[in-house]
């Protein structure tokens, strides 16, 4: 699981508990002309994945892996509760994390892009 707060400049992304272990990170900070886009991940796969990382299927994929040619980075128990970030110009191309509520998470994220896409 994760928690994102958003500055006037970035989007922090704090991994909680064992997932920092299993991710190998604790924390991911992303410039927000970065973010490109946000959406909900429960339709995003984890095929195709290559490590390093940590992947049971259906129990966790965590960590940063090649996928389909980009780095990606995951944190992920509940696919229902997981958000995709996708990012330009950044060391990944994408985040998909789990997130306590994904429509707040993605509503917070949308309104920090609106001045910034207006």
């Amino acid at each position: 699981m994760t928690e994102i707060t958003i500055t006037d400049k970035a989007l922090t992304i704090e991994v909680k508990g064992w997932d920092k272990l299993w991710s190998l990170k604790s924390r991911l900070e992303i410039p927000l002309e970065h973010v490109t886009a946000v959406r909900s991940a429960k339709d995003e796969s984890s095929s195709g994945i290559r490590a390093p990382g940590t992947h049971i299927p259906g129990v966790i994929t965590a960590g940063t892996f090649h996928q389909h040619g980009d780095r990606v980075f995951w944190d992920v128990h509940n696919p229902s509760k997981a958000i995709a970030i996708d990012l330009r110009d950044d060391r990944y191309a994408k985040l998909i994390v789990e997130v306590a509520d994904p429509a707040s998470s993605i509503s917070m994220i949308e309104q920090a892009l609106a001045p910034a896409n207006a």
